[in-house]
């Protein structure tokens, strides 16, 4: 049976759509973050050694980090769903963005979280102009700049399309989703990157995606 590790407001989501759209059975254990802190419960720790979500077991298996449980999944559970053939040509741009997801847009976004709190943290009076000044010229000079960058990226390669890899969904499209949704919370897709947006209102339409919703715990992107 596969369990997923399923932390409040975290990229496990995403897993829990997966595992949903696969149509295999699963159970799922809730863990919520520290109401001060807003990290993972030291509980996580005992399933896997960095105390992180999502985190997967499947028998004697424990599988963590979101790209390598989509993998995975799709390729032990999918039945030849959701990832092109390994012969095809989209197969490597299928490859690619599996990767990209957490080792490139993702980061920028974290950037852009950590960068605004950093302005918004209690501090003494006198360093906050400073610090505030150092957090806006970066977010300004380097942060911003990735980000938009980057979404230029992704709404290029939904230029006519439905989905970013081939002419189904795919474990690319799973994966995306997260840094996508993130994005959207924080910036008004609907003007600045239209295909984005009707992406992300295109798979909250699914029934896989709204089942997903109700077996997991509230989740603040959608």
């Amino acid at each position: 049976m596969i369990t997923l590790h399923y932390l409040e407001n975290s990229r496990a989501q995403r897993i829990l759509w997966l595992l949903e759209e696969l149509g295999v059975k699963y159970e799922v254990k809730h863990y919520y973050r520290d109401k001060v802190t807003m990290l993972a419960p030291k509980e996580l720790k005992e399933i896997h050694p960095l105390g992180k979500s999502p985190v997967i077991t499947d028998g004697d298996i424990c599988i963590a980090e979101s790209s390598a449980i989509v993998q995975y999944l799709i390729e032990k559970y999918g039945e030849g769903k959701l990832m092109p053939d390994k012969e095809s040509d989209e197969y490597l741009k299928y490859r690619e963005l599996m990767h990209y997801a957490e080792g490139t847009i993702m980061p920028f976004l974290v950037f852009t979280l950590i960068f605004n709190k950093i302005k918004e943290a209690p501090m003494p009076f006198f360093i906050k102009p400073i610090a505030k000044a150092i957090a806006n010229k970066t977010l300004q000079s380097f942060v911003t700049p990735n980000v938009i960058n980057n979404l230029d990226y992704l709404e290029s390669l939904l230029a006519g399309k439905e989905w970013f890899v081939g002419n189904t969904m795919s474990g690319v499209d799973i994966m995306l989703s997260f840094p996508l949704e993130a994005a959207a919370a924080r910036t008004n897709l609907k003007e600045t990157h239209p295909n984005l947006k009707d992406f992300l209102e295109n798979i909250h339409s699914l029934a896989s995606y709204k089942k997903a919703l109700e077996c997991g715990l509230p989740y603040a992107f959608v």
